[in-house]
């Protein structure tokens, strides 16, 4: 049995996004023939919001190692609360002690806490240990370069200068790339041409249809957030904000002011939720939803809650939803990390989408739902939207005969297989 070893400084019970990979992973790799060990920032240390049910899931003979870092209340004062920076010192020592004991064959950095995959070439050096990263997000991004400076993430300056500076350090040497994004592969191998000769292979998040059987068999321990009654149509969006979802928003709210100024009595029954849309700790967020929403005179109609709630009330709201809608970026490198929850919950679903995200085409393969382009004519795609709300609020449209056989490759055990195969092409 070949072992890993991997990093991932947020772990359940921290509900972060980008533990969300390892986490449905970890019930299938020993059948694909790998022995995992994780190597985890303590909880104590994140100040993300904890879901005690996401531990239900992980199988009892994983062997989870806790680093420490340091208290985000005093580096906060110099500017410093990523975790990743709290903690790779913490990392260093820790893993060196492990590795000294221990034979792994590989190490994979599954994680958007990118610093940390600065130890990868080290690690490789001083054990001759090949090392894997995942790139669920971009690391270092031009994204934001041309936007406007009320556009950018807090510290963008900073945090820009930094991942420019760390990102050569760990690809000089990596063994192979797992992404989710063709495009974020595309993007490495044109910085570091080196990289055409390593094992890569895009791989999504996969689908763990469990967390909805442990949500759908605890109903009563959940408590909605949002009115739910007769006189109301529920849209629920549940993930981030952000200015780059501008342009979708747009989309949506001219579309449903266009019902409200024909089909008054229809449309007033409509009800927006966004929940969750900032990763600032809880009560400090900043809404970027509800302001497009007031300068548009809809404010009645849309409900914003900046604050994140745990992954599996996340699914139960999106069961008690009437129809779900994806806010996607205007990106097309952009992929939703919940796009599967939306579809397992087999509700009418309303996408936007860049037609080239991954995101976008898992939805049309399967027959999930509607997305909308955010690229095509302003005025069709205002229309398409407009006629989509209108079917829902004459009880026209329900939700799709979801294709399962072409859902399948998109499970979280077709993914952890897909996983193993790169690990196997590396070492």
């Amino acid at each position: 049995m070949k072992r890993v070893l991997i990093i991932s400084p947020y772990f359940p019970p921290s509900n972060a996004a980008d533990m969300q990979r390892i986490r449905m992973s970890l019930p299938y790799f020993k059948e694909n023939g790998w022995e995992v060990e994780v190597v985890t920032v303590a909880p104590q240390y994140s100040d993300i919001i904890k879901d005690g049910l996401l531990i239900e899931s992980i199988p009892k003979d994983i062997i989870i190692h806790q680093v420490k870092a340091f208290s985000k209340k005093w580096t906060s004062t110099i500017g410093l609360g990523s975790l990743a920076l709290r903690s790779v010192c913490f990392y260093k020592k820790y893993v060196n002690q492990l590795l000294n004991k221990q034979h792994f064959d590989l190490i994979y950095f599954s994680t958007t806490q990118f610093p940390v995959c600065i130890l990868g070439p080290y690690w490789k050096k001083k054990f001759s240990i090949p090392y894997v990263i995942d790139m669920q997000d971009p690391w270092h991004s031009d994204y934001y370069q041309n936007k406007p400076k009320a556009e950018r993430p807090k510290k963008y300056w900073f945090s820009y200068h930094l991942h420019k500076f760390l990102e050569p350090i760990a690809m000089k040497n990596v063994d192979g790339l797992i992404s989710v994004s063709q495009a974020y592969i595309n993007t490495l191998i044109e910085r570091y041409p080196h990289l055409k000769q390593i094992p890569n292979r895009v791989i999504t998040f996969g689908a763990f249809k469990p967390d909805f059987e442990l949500v759908k068999n605890q109903l009563q321990s959940f408590k909605l957030i949002f009115p739910k009654g007769a006189d109301f149509i529920n849209f629920v969006y549940v993930g981030r904000g952000g200015h780059d979802m501008k342009a979708a928003l747009n989309l949506l709210f001219t579309a449903f002011k266009k019902g409200l100024s024909e089909h008054e009595q229809l449309f007033k029954k409509i009800r927006f939720h966004f929940i969750g849309t900032s990763y600032a700790p809880n009560g400090e967020g900043v809404p970027t939803i509800k302001p497009i929403a007031h300068e548009m005179g809809i404010a009645a109609y849309v409900n914003e809650q900046t604050d994140r709630i745990s992954f599996h009330d996340g699914i139960y709201t999106l069961l008690m939803a009437d129809v779900l809608l994806i806010i996607g970026s205007d990106d097309p490198q952009y992929t939703a990390s919940k796009i599967y929850p939306y579809i397992l919950a087999e509700k009418p679903l309303l996408a936007f989408f860049h037609p080239d995200s991954s995101a976008a085409q898992i939805i049309k393969n399967c027959n999930a739902g509607t997305v909308i382009s955010l690229i095509e004519s302003k005025d069709l795609t205002i229309e398409m939207t407009y006629n989509y709300l209108l079917e829902i609020v004459n009880h026209k449209t329900t939700s799709s005969p979801i294709s399962w056989k072409l859902f399948e490759p998109y499970s979280a055990e077709s993914m952890t297989k897909n996983q193993c195969i790169l690990f196997n092409k590396v070492i």
